[in-house]
């Protein structure tokens, strides 16, 4: 409830803005950019590629020169991308009768190893931010009866971004020390990230209850002033 006795919207409570051109803008002048990583199988490999991947990650923490927020996702695994992708290739490489006999088997079997059980897969992200990522920092205590001021400043975006593309980038060689490849997310997928993570639960119910929910996507304008 606000100081004039009326009823906040939830987007009031919500301390995203907006997501401009892969950064989320959040209140108080903070912004973050986030890389979605894949998975390696660690437990496949030898020993010794064991323990070149754990150097490797120690170095990879020990030269983060800023906070970077990890999180895994554990969600439901959708097999039907997989299962098409592979009625794909056999149509188009198999030659052999048995090839696509042996095919047809192992989507028999796909499924029905997801009817007999729950088939999950991990998403991993990280969440980098723009200068120390200290928002209380820089921008003093936060009052939280204060309006939040709405008007953007675009240069302080532009260079937000810039050094988020820095990092972004060294974040991901990083990665690719030891094998793991990743992306950075753009606009688009940080809302159904931000939406997904926010009511999870009530999604899975009922999307069309979380459709508006999405923060405000826009595009970043070229033309800023350089004081």
């Amino acid at each position: 409830m606000t100081a004039n006795g009326k009823h906040g919207s939830v987007q009031e409570m919500l301390p995203l803005e907006e997501i401009v051109e892969g950064v989320l803008c959040l209140r108080g002048g903070e912004y973050r950019a986030v890389i979605q990583a894949q998975s390696i199988n660690f437990a496949l490999k030898s020993e010794e590629e064991q323990e070149a991947v754990m150097a490797a990650y120690r170095s990879f923490l020990n030269s983060l020169s800023h906070p970077v927020q990890m999180l895994v996702r554990v969600l439901p695994t959708n097999i039907e991308p997989y299962l098409k992708g592979s009625r794909t290739n056999v149509t188009t490489h198999a030659n052999s009768e048995a090839i696509r006999r042996l095919a047809l088997d192992h989507e028999l079997f796909v499924r029905r190893l997801a009817r007999e059980r729950t088939l999950l897969e991990r998403r991993f992200y990280l969440v980098l931010p723009s200068g120390d990522g200290d928002g209380e920092a820089r921008t003093g205590v936060r009052l939280p009866w204060r309006r939040p001021n709405r008007q953007r400043d675009e240069q302080q975006l532009a260079v937000a971004a810039a050094q988020l593309d820095a990092r972004c980038h060294e974040i991901s060689q990083g990665l690719t020390s030891f094998g793991v490849s990743s992306r950075r997310l753009r606009s688009e997928e940080l809302a159904e990230l931000w939406t997904a993570c926010l009511c999870s639960q009530v999604s899975q119910v009922a999307p069309s209850l979380t459709a508006g929910a999405r923060p405000v996507v826009t595009a970043l304008r070229k033309e800023v002033e350089h004081g």
